[in-house]
C-alpha cells in the first residue's frame, strides 16, 4: 500500500510581528463519469438491486450527492468541477444525450466542467444544449471555435469565480486530437495545450488572479508536460486518461496529489466511483503551502440520497424501451456459448470481431482481437433486441486501437490459448487474420501458421490492432498490450458498435470460416 501523507510544496515564510493571510480551499472532483448515473460494480457496469443493497457496488449519482454533501460540510472554502466527459458509455447517454447529465451536474451544484472529447460525440449541437442547460461554466482554452455558431460567443476559454473573498481562475483544457477522437465538425481548430493555458494564465493574472486550476481533460501524461512548461498555474485536475491518483490505492498510477514544480496534478479514475477531495493552502501571493487529500471510494458505506435515487429510477423507466428496440434480425441462432467462444471458432465471435474492424479500418487497424470470456450469451434466430445485443456484451466495454509488432500478436495468441483446457475467457475470436492452435504442445508454443490477411505475420513489423478496453489494459493476461504505442481506449461501446454492424449486414447469416484452426 502507497502510504497516505500530506505533501508540503513550498515552506511559509513568516516575518517577525507580521501574521500570513492563509486561505483554505477544498477542491472536490470528477472526471470521465461517463453516464454511470446507476450503481456499478467493480467492474465498471451494471449493478443490480440484489448487489446494491448487499452494499457491493460503487459510484452513482445517489451516492455521489451525499459524498459532496458531507465534504462540503467538512470545508470551509469549496469548489465541485469536473475533467469532462460526463457524456457517452450507458442508455441513460443514448436516450437522455446530455439532459441529464446537466440536471444531475445542476443537482450537485458542480461551478465548472471542461470538455471531454466525449462532449464532441454527437456534434456540436448537443454541446451547446447541454451548456445551454447547465448553471455553470463549460471551458475549453485550447481551441478556435470562432468559425462554430453554434459555440460562438458561448465556449469560454477561461473564467474568474469568488470563493471566501478570494478569486480563483479556472481553464478548461481537451485533447488535441479531438477531431480524430470525435465529432466536433470541421469549424473547431484545436491548438497545443502548453501554449493555450500559458495564454489565459497570463490573461488572468494581469487581471489579478493568483490562484489558478486548470480543469484538464488532457490526459496524465499532458498534464505533467503542462505543469512542467508553464507557468502560473497551481492546481490541474485531471481527465481522459481514468489514471487513480491516491496515497493509499495500490492501484494507484502516482500520488495525490501529484506534484510537478510547485503544481498540484490529481485525478480521480473515472466512472463516479471515487470522489476525488483536494485540500489546498495559499499563502497572501496566491503560492500553495500546503496540498493533501485523498480521493474517496463511493462504495457501498456511501449513503444514497433518496430523491436521487427515486429520480435516476424514473429516469431509467424509458430505457427499456430501448432495451426493447429491434436493432437487427438473424437467419439463424448465433452461437455465442461459453463453450465454444473460449474454445474454438464462434459465429457469435466472428460478428463481434467483424464489426471492430468494420468501425475502425479506415484508421490503418488490420486485425481484430475478442475476448472469448467477453461474450457472454446467444441470440435466437429472428428479430434481434437491443436488449439481446447487451446480454451478449454487457460490460460497457468500450472500442480501443493501439500499434504493436507481430511478435507481441504472437505473444497475445500465445496468451489465449495457454489456458485452453481450463475454458478460459483469453481464447481470442480475431478478424483480418487467421492462426491455427496446437493444445497438445506446452503452453507457450502452440500457436502457428498466423496469417494477416494474405500474408504470414512478421514478428518484425507493426500492425494496427482493435481490442476492447480491458484487454487492452492487461485484462485476461494481455500485459504484452499495456505499453502498445498510440492507444486510445475510449472508443465507442462495443454493444453498439456490434449492434450497427448487424443491422447494416441487413439480415445476419452467422457463420464460420476457418479463421481459428486446431490441430
Amino acid at each position: 500500500m502507497i502510504m497516505r501523507f500530506m505533501t508540503t510544496v513550498a515552506a511559509l515564510a513568516v516575518t517577525a510581528g507580521t501574521a500570513a493571510a492563509d486561505y483554505t480551499l477544498t477542491v472536490l472532483h470528477t472526471n470521465d463519469f461517463h453516464a454511470r448515473f446507476e450503481p456499478i460494480s467493480k467492474y465498471d457496469s451494471g449493478c443490480s438491486a440484489e448487489d446494491n443493497t448487499a452494499g457491493e457496488c460503487f459510484g452513482g449519482s445517489a451516492r455521489l450527492v451525499s459524498a459532496i454533501a458531507e465534504a462540503r460540510a467538512r470545508s470551509n472554502n469549496s469548489i465541485l468541477v469536473d475533467g469532462g466527459d460526463q457524456f457517452q458509455g450507458t442508455l441513460f447517454y443514448t436516450y437522455y444525450k446530455g439532459k441529464l447529465a446537466a440536471e444531475m451536474m445542476n443537482k450537485m451544484g458542480y461551478d465548472a466542467m471542461t470538455v471531454g472529447n466525449h462532449e464532441f460525440d454527437d456534434g456540436p449541437e448537443v454541446l451547446s444544449g447541454f451548456m445551454d442547460a447547465v448553471d455553470f461554466p463549460v471551458l475549453m482554452s485550447n481551441a478556435d471555435v470562432s468559425g462554430e455558431e453554434l459555440l460562438a460567443g458561448k465556449l469560454a476559454k477561461s473564467t474568474i469565480i469568488e470563493r471566501g473573498g478570494e478569486k480563483l481562475g479556472l481553464i478548461g483544457l481537451t485533447p488535441q486530437d479531438t477531431d480524430e477522437l470525435a465529432s466536433p465538425g470541421p469549424n473547431v481548430i484545436f491548438t497545443d495545450p502548453v501554449g493555450a493555458v500559458q495564454g489565459e494564465v497570463d490573461k488572468l493574472t494581469a487581471e489579478g488572479v493568483n490562484k489558478i486550476i486548470v480543469l484538464s481533460h488532457s490526459g496524465y501524461g499532458v498534464d505533467q508536460k503542462v505543469a512542467a512548461e508553464t507557468t502560473g498555474v497551481d492546481i490541474i485536475v485531471g481527465g481522459h486518461t481514468n489514471t487513480l491518483l491516491s496515497n493509499s490505492n495500490e492501484r494507484a498510477e502516482g500520488p495525490y496529489p501529484t506534484m510537478v514544480g510547485s503544481t498540484a496534478i490529481v485525478s480521480a479514475y473515472a466512472y463516479g466511483k471515487f470522489l476525488g477531495e483536494l485540500n489546498v493552502t495559499f499563502d497572501d501571493d496566491g503560492n500553495i503551502t500546503e496540498a493533501s487529500g485523498e480521493p474517496i471510494i463511493m462504495d457501498g458505506g456511501v449513503a444514497e440520497d433518496e430523491g436521487t435515487v427515486a429520480r435516476i429510477a424514473e429516469a431509467a423507466a424509458p430505457l427499456d424501451e430501448i432495451r426493447n428496440k429491434v436493432v437487427a434480425n438473424t437467419v439463424e441462432a448465433i452461437d455465442g456459448e461459453r463453450g465454444s467462444c473460449r474454445a474454438v471458432e464462434c459465429a457469435m465471435g466472428n460478428i463481434i470481431a467483424d464489426a471492430m474492424l468494420d468501425r475502425v479500418k479506415d484508421q490503418g487497424i488490420e486485425i481484430a482481437l475478442a475476448n472469448g470470456g467477453g461474450i457472454r450469451a446467444s441470440i435466437d434466430a429472428g428479430d434481434v433486441t437491443m436488449g439481446e445485443v447487451l446480454t451478449v456484451l454487457p460490460f460497457q466495454n468500450t472500442l480501443s486501437t493501439f500499434q504493436v509488432s507481430g511478435a507481441t500478436i504472437l505473444e497475445a495468441l500465445e496468451n489465449g490459448v495457454s489456458q485452453h483446457e481450463e475454458g478460459a475467457g483469453r481464447f481470442l475470436q480475431v478478424a483480418g487474420m487467421k492462426y491455427t492452435f496446437d493444445v497438445s504442445k506446452p503452453a507457450g508454443e502452440r500457436i502457428s501458421d498466423v496469417m494477416v490477411g494474405d500474408a504470414p505475420i512478421d514478428p518484425a513489423k507493426i500492425y494496427g490492432v482493435v481490442s476492447n478496453n480491458f484487454v487492452r489494459n492487461g485484462g485476461d493476461g494481455f500485459v504484452m498490450f499495456r505499453d502498445a504505442e498510440n492507444a486510445y481506449d475510449f472508443g465507442p461501446d462495443l454493444a453498439d458498435v456490434t449492434a450497427e454492424y448487424m443491422a447494416q449486414m441487413g439480415p445476419v447469416t452467422p457463420m464460420l470460416d476457418g479463421r481459428i484452426t486446431q490441430k
